[in-house]
């Protein structure tokens, strides 16, 4: 074990040597065209300065050094970007240049990078991925057909929540929330739940490779900043990163397999019309360009259940807990509800089109809080020049929607949850109002956006719609914590624990 130690250091002590004779050999040719930026310690860099909570401290760097800036992390250059006129310059004037992707180390596990359509670069298994997203997954047509199975997700959450008035009990509504996107999205693929309310050995099961994928990757990894350390994942987040995914790889392909001997055997065969049958009647169909192998669908399943379940659960809770922090706005919702739609119907997809103040509550949760801060990294594919700055090739570009979001140039009070600003103009989140871009803009834009938007909209509308929302443990709105946690999705630091009035 110490023989293993000592060659660690010895490696690691060569690298930062090397790597640092070569910075600065690159720094002396290259320095002057970079743009402004905090001074690198040596080896380090900037590391040290991120601190917990990243999306904050580049904010507060980018007030002195500027909207686009230099910062280096280990041996990697990164640009960070935070406004919107650069960040529509990056995104989607120079899309071309920006579009791939620095890939973290823990994404490499079970080949991963080389099968997401979050990860790979934009050729034509990235082309393929997308074109079944926009009409395989989160087409209107797939949304529509699959609705009514959605609907029965939430009316179970609504049972269980009526089942907590009746008992006067409080609960963490972001637990709650989570299963029920989970379930929400299985559904949609598979036509089956993959967790329950009143967890059983199994699928507390699944809901811990889900959360232990989603806490490996919001981890800082040192094989990031120093790649030439990845072979040795000095952390071992590869390591659990490759146990949680092979599991959840697994689970998915053996979905796949019991739907196609399902379908050969014609035995009490139903029809799902849910995405798993649309893909495998695509792949029935000859020389289809959307045709997926295998190994392609479990990992397209992967991507969609990792991000899609942990981005809307965690903008569903941010929007209650800003509600329940802001009393007023929470009855202005619940107002405009009950002028739209009666008390005993059923709150449906086709509503949220007639609810411009919900809409608005929802902008203005994305810009305090949006899902990923800094959004995905993206990378300089070749030498660019923006705002009269050298961006290299190969660097790291994050763009801080975090910070655009908090601006005072672009938004008067800021700090102040007010949906009204909405009201007042016509700014979406669909990537073409660069002020406000929480599922990203150009080419790598969330796919999965379409069905955040129904589903984040639905459960919150149906939440309001059918019980009255007090904090629990009697805690006094003025004195919630509202601290984030920065990770692969900005979660909050404390559980938000509610108590439901029934108004049936």
């Amino acid at each position: 074990m110490e023989y293993q130690i000592l060659v660690i250091l010895i490696t690691f002590m060569c690298a930062s040597i090397f790597i640092f004779i070569f910075r600065k050999l690159s720094q002396t040719k290259n320095s002057s065209k970079l743009p402004p930026g905090p001074n690198p310690l040596p080896i380090l860099g900037n590391i040290l300065e991120l601190g917990k909570n990243p999306h904050k401290t580049l904010t507060k760097l980018s007030q002195i050094y500027g909207p686009i800036m230099t910062l280096k992390l280990g041996a990697r250059t990164t640009i960070v970007i935070s406004s919107p006129q650069l960040a529509k310059q990056v995104l989607h004037e120079n899309s071309q240049i920006f579009s791939n992707r620095t890939v973290p180390h823990s994404i490499c596990a079970v080949d991963h990078n080389k099968f997401s359509v979050g990860w790979v670069p934009t050729l034509a298994l990235w082309k393929k991925l997308r074109k079944v997203c926009a009409t395989k997954v989160f087409a209107t047509k797939m949304l529509e057909s699959t609705k009514i199975l959605r609907q029965q997700k939430l009316q179970e959450l609504l049972n269980y929540v009526n089942e907590k008035c009746k008992k006067g009990e409080g609960f963490d509504i972001g637990e709650v929330v989570f299963t029920t996107v989970l379930n929400s999205i299985s559904n949609t693929l598979f036509s089956m739940d993959l967790a329950h309310s009143t967890p059983d050995e199994k699928s507390q099961e699944f809901k811990n490779i889900i959360w232990g994928i989603m806490e490996e990757a919001g981890k800082p990894n040192i094989s990031d900043f120093f790649p030439i350390l990845s072979p040795l994942d000095p952390q071992g987040l590869y390591g659990r990163m490759t146990n949680h995914m092979k599991k959840l790889c697994e689970i998915f392909d053996g979905i796949i397999e019991d739907r196609i001997c399902s379908r050969a055997s014609k035995v009490d065969y139903e029809v799902c019309n849910d995405v798993l049958d649309s893909l495998l009647n695509n792949n029935n169909i000859e020389e289809s360009t959307f045709e997926l192998s295998r190994n392609e669908m479990v990992h397209l399943f992967l991507d969609l259940f990792v991000a899609g379940i942990d981005t809307t659960s965690s903008i569903i809770e941010w929007i209650m807990a800003e509600l329940l922090r802001n009393p007023d706005k929470l009855t202005k919702a619940r107002k405009e509800l009950c002028q739209i739609i009666d008390k005993d119907e059923t709150v449906e997809e086709s509503h949220i089109s007639k609810l411009p103040y919900l809409q608005a509550v929802v902008k203005e949760t994305l810009r305090l809080h949006p899902p990923i801060p800094l959004l995905l990294p993206h990378k300089c594919d070749e030498n660019v020049n923006i705002l009269g700055f050298n961006v290299p090739k190969n660097a790291q570009v994050l763009v801080n929607v975090w910070a655009m979001g908090r601006d005072p140039i672009i938004w008067e009070n800021p700090n102040i949850f007010m949906p009204e600003r909405f009201l007042e103009c016509d700014i979406n989140y669909k990537g073409n109002n660069f002020e406000l871009i929480p599922f990203g803009a150009g080419k790598r834009i969330c796919p999965g956006l379409p069905l955040a938007h129904r589903t984040a909209h639905l459960m919150v509308a149906s939440l309001l719609h059918n019980f009255e929302w007090n904090l629990a443990d009697g805690l006094m709105p003025e004195h919630m914590n509202m601290d984030e946690q920065f990770g692969l999705t900005l979660k909050r630091v404390q559980f938000l624990r509610v108590q439901a009035i029934s108004l049936a």
